[in-house]
This record gives C-alpha cells, sequence and structure tokens, in this order.
C-alpha cells in the first residue's frame, strides 16, 4: 500500500466516531494549576503528509499547551550548536523511572538517562542558555522558521504557574548543579524551562513542526534543511525509545512509531517519509500519558498499516 492510496481524512473520521462519544478514561494533569483549567472533552487530530496535505478532526486547531513536547524541539537546537559534544552531558538510555526521579541522578551521578526526562531537559536548558545570549528568543525563531508561524509564542500564565509549583524541578537542577552538569546560574536556567513547558500550540502546528522529522531535517515547501540526516535519525530514535517516559515500550508496542507526549495532553508521532500526526486529548493514564491520544494512534497505524514495524 503506498501512502498516495490511502484516504488520511476517511481514516481520521473514523477515529473520531469510534472515539468521540466515548467517555473520557485519566484524569486532567493538576499538578500544573493552569493545566487543571482544561475542559476534559478537547479532542483533536492533524496529520501532515509529504505531499503538504492536511487532514484533520475536532479541536485540531486549538492552541494548547505543549509541555514535554518542547524538549524534542530544545534538543533539536542543542545539537544544531553543540553536535556530539552534547552527549557527555546526558545520556540516550530509556531511564524506566518517573520523568522528574532524583534517584536516578545519584546512581548516575549527575549524567541523566536521556534528553526527556526533567532532569535532561534542564541539561539541555543550560546548553541553550550557554548558547545564545537570549536563548527564549532563539528557541521561538526556531519554531517560526520550522513552521513558517511568527504566531507561536509562550503562555506566559502557564509559565507562572509552572513556576509557583515547580519545587521538584528547582531541587533537581540544584541537584545537577552540584555535579557540575549545570554552568549558569539556576534561576536563569529555570526561568527557559518554564516557559519552553508553556509554549502554545495547536496539533495542526505541532504536526507542521514535525515533519522535518519525517523528511530527513528539512521543510516542506520551502526545502530548508534544518537537522541533517545524521540527527534526525538520533532525534527519532530517542522519541522511540524515551519519548512517553516510563511508558516508551507501550508506546512503540501499540503505535509503532517514533513520538513525544507532553502532559498537556498532547502526542506528536512521525512516519519517516510518509507523514506527521499530532493528537490532542488533555485526560492523562497514570503514567502521564493522553490516554485517548494513544488509542487514537494506535487506531491509525492499524487502519492505515503504516508502522515504523
Amino acid at each position: 500500500m503506498t501512502s498516495t492510496s490511502v484516504d488520511y481524512q476517511k481514516i481520521l473520521n473514523q477515529i473520531n466516531q469510534e472515539f468521540i462519544d466515548q467517555p473520557r478514561s485519566g484524569k486532567v494533569a493538576s499538578y500544573i494549576p493552569e493545566l487543571a483549567k482544561v475542559p476534559s472533552n478537547k479532542f483533536g487530530m492533524h496529520l501532515y503528509d509529504l505531499d503538504g496535505s492536511n487532514y484533520c478532526f475536532g479541536d485540531s486547531q486549538e492552541r494548547f499547551s505543549i509541555q514535554s513536547i518542547s524538549k524534542v524541539f530544545t534538543l533539536s537546537l542543542a545539537m544544531k550548536v553543540m553536535g556530539d559534544k552534547l552527549w557527555n552531558r546526558v545520556g540516550v538510555e530509556p531511564s524506566g523511572d518517573p520523568f522528574n526521579s532524583l534517584s536516578q541522578l545519584e546512581n548516575d551521578s549527575g549524567i541523566p538517562r536521556n534528553p526527556f526526562i526533567n532532569a535532561g531537559a534542564l541539561v539541555v536548558a543550560d546548553v541553550l542558555v550557554s548558547s545564545f545570549s537570549n536563548a527564549k528568543a532563539a528557541l521561538l525563531t526556531f519554531l517560526h522558521e520550522i513552521t513558517g508561524n511568527p504566531q507561536i509564542d509562550f503562555d506566559p500564565v502557564v509559565a507562572a504557574s509552572e513556576q509557583s509549583k515547580g519545587y521538584r524541578n528547582y531541587a533537581m537542577v540544584n541537584y545537577l548543579k552540584s555535579f557540575g552538569n549545570i554552568e549558569n546560574d539556576v534561576e536563569d536556567v529555570l526561568d527557559f524551562y518554564f516557559h519552553q513547558c508553556s509554549i502554545a500550540m495547536s496539533c495542526q502546528e505541532l504536526a507542521n513542526a514535525f515533519i522535518i522529522f519525517a523528511n530527513n531535517g528539512t521543510t516542506i515547501g520551502s526545502e530548508r534543511e534544518f537537522l541533517t540526516g545524521r540527527q534526525v535519525k538520533r532525534v527519532n530514535a530517542l522519541m522511540q525509545t524515551c519519548g512517553f517516559y516510563d511508558e516508551a515500550g507501550e508506546f512503540s508496542f501499540e503505535v509503532g512509531l517514533p513520538g513525544k507526549s507532553g502532559v498537556g495532553g498532547g502526542i506528536v508521532a512521525v512516519h519517516p517519509d510518509r507523514f506527521a500526526v499530532a493528537v490532542w486529548s488533555p485526560p492523562l493514564n497514570p503514567k502521564g500519558n493522553s490516554a485517548l491520544g494513544m488509542a487514537s494512534l494506535e487506531r491509525l497505524t492499524t487502519l492505515t498499516g503504516f508502522s515504523i514495524f
């Protein structure tokens, strides 16, 4: 079956019909106060393929807090500026522990297991604070360039909400600094980190942004290369093995695509050489991933027959 022979819109419509009226399992994230206010019945999906075609349903154009999905963008930017030296400060192995584990840092002498757990993302944030005079502006510029959309921005209310309850991240970045793996002022690193997590994007914008991971580092239309093929291979491998906290194996088993989730209820996944797809449903399962998002993506790869396995 070729990509052009698949009626993606028909398949997305079927997924919508199957799930739209089902009771929502899971709970909306409440440890960040602003996220607790998001209605649990929001549901949208957007698929963007390498032909430049778009397919969607539901709340696919409504922006939401992308949270840990942002770690893919910061990792990409850090790889661009630091190259392979980055791996001296952060590992590439699945953690098997919760995303905010402190005990693992102790066992690993301050080297986070991977860039997608909080400790790893904080080290990546530190790299970007060191690399740019204004790391927040540099991140937004990167997003604006890969999407062609200059309207994508931080949500300052969400960032402030994260900071107000970010005790564990404060502990973590101080702990990392005690091992010498944070170079900058703790407050500067955390300010950047809380802002990156607050970025608001829609499913459409996320699918558009992630197309570079399906297209060898290059955007559709402008054909501008943002990452090398080697870098994309690394990012996709990390998404496959580490993109879903301590549920990455389950996502590979059920869905079979590289992807990344966030506690705002978003999930983005890519099929190299075919498409990028984003889904949003706020209620999370016990591992912190969108319950309906995972189920929807399982149906997508089942109905299309397209997984990487």
